[in-house]
């Protein structure tokens, strides 16, 4: 059997041994990720938080943090570090230090600025204790944006999931790329076209193979016309312009994007059509459903949403995570390049 992508990327993740922060640190699934990502050496594993809170809490749940990193928020030696860093970061919004510090007793800020500073690779935030910090996905997001910014070439962030399916049938070796199912609730023609392009991109990255990108719509090549339908053509088109070479097609419904049989009879010619390895979604309420469906219907293991777009690497898990998925996302975000 071939290897999976996932295992590709845990392969690669462990070749490499970059740092990740992980900032839910009062929630017992961070640390026993921690500890498993510490065992299994897909990174280097660095909590974030609370150090005395983080060391009771791993006491009391039988947890080892032995070989994981511990980045205490308000007695760190390198506080000051990160808050000139912040300052340097946010000067032209006129953030003080002493908002910098306050700043940054917030974990998910904290673990971006030790990203900028080439502390770490890259951060985790996913679950979340409700006494605790528990961020939702803005809070999570936030610091991403205002303290890595998009790559150049890049006007947004998108978030994408990688789905692995139980049979190795469908997309490439069993695996689809979904997107944007996690960021941009209803994004334009021209922001559909670049989270198009720039999750073929990533594809290309994690997995060496060549995309073949599918708009899904509730219409395939004209069976039924409608702003909301035309908002995926136009994407199509304008996405075809960014990038000449890509082998993309839309709109076409999601049976004949990856059903042959079906792609046969409603888009016959296509190159896309019935074989397509990355799915991306008109708005985020098909994007986000359709994640979740394919997940416990189909049995597909869902990581993410990781973020792209970014100049440094952040994923957001979310806060039904398991601590498997805390981990793979890590393994993600150990091997994501950073594009300063």
């Amino acid at each position: 059997m071939s290897e999976s992508v996932l295992e590709k990327i845990r392969a690669k993740a462990k070749s490499l041994g970059n740092k990740v922060c992980l900032t839910e640190s009062d929630d017992p699934r961070n640390l026993r990720a921690a500890a498993k990502l510490a065992e299994l050496g897909y990174a280097k594993p660095v909590l974030v938080g609370d150090e005395d809170a983080i060391r009771k809490l791993a006491a009391s749940e039988g947890i080892s943090l032995e070989g994981v990193e511990i980045a205490d928020v308000l007695k760190s030696p390198n506080l000051q570090k990160y808050i000139d860093k912040a300052c340097e970061i946010r000067k032209n919004k006129g953030l003080t230090p002493e908002q910098a510090r306050e700043w940054l007793k917030d974990t998910c800020v904290f673990s971006a600025v030790m990203v900028c500073c080439g502390d770490a690779h890259g951060y985790v935030s996913g679950g979340g204790n409700p006494k605790g910090y528990a961020h939702n996905t803005a809070q999570k997001t936030k610091p991403a944006l205002q303290l890595f910014k998009t790559a150049k070439g890049n006007s947004i962030a998108s978030a994408f999931f990688i789905m692995q399916m139980p049979d190795p049938k469908w997309g490439y070796n069993g695996v689809l790329f979904y997107a944007d199912c996690g960021l941009n609730i209803n994004p334009t023609a021209d922001q559909l076209a670049e989270i198009a392009v720039t999750t073929a991109k990533t594809f290309r990255q994690y997995t060496g193979a060549e995309p073949k990108v599918a708009m899904i719509s509730c219409s395939t090549k004209g069976s039924a016309h409608d702003p909301i339908i035309q908002k995926v053509v136009d994407a199509t088109a304008k996405a075809k312009e960014m990038d000449p070479t890509l082998q993309i097609d839309g709109e076409m419904q999601f049976d004949a994007a990856v059903i042959p049989e079906i792609a046969a009879k409603k888009a016959p010619g296509s190159t896309v059509a019935g074989q397509a390895n990355v799915l991306v979604f008109p708005d985020l309420n098909c994007g986000n459903t359709m994640y979740k469906a394919t997940e416990r219907l189909a049995g597909a293991t869902a990581i993410g949403p990781l973020v792209q777009g970014l100049r440094k690497p952040f994923t957001d898990v979310s806060r039904g995570c398991s601590v498997d998925d805390i981990v793979d996302c890590a393994a993600v975000a150990a091997i994501t390049e950073w594009a300063d």
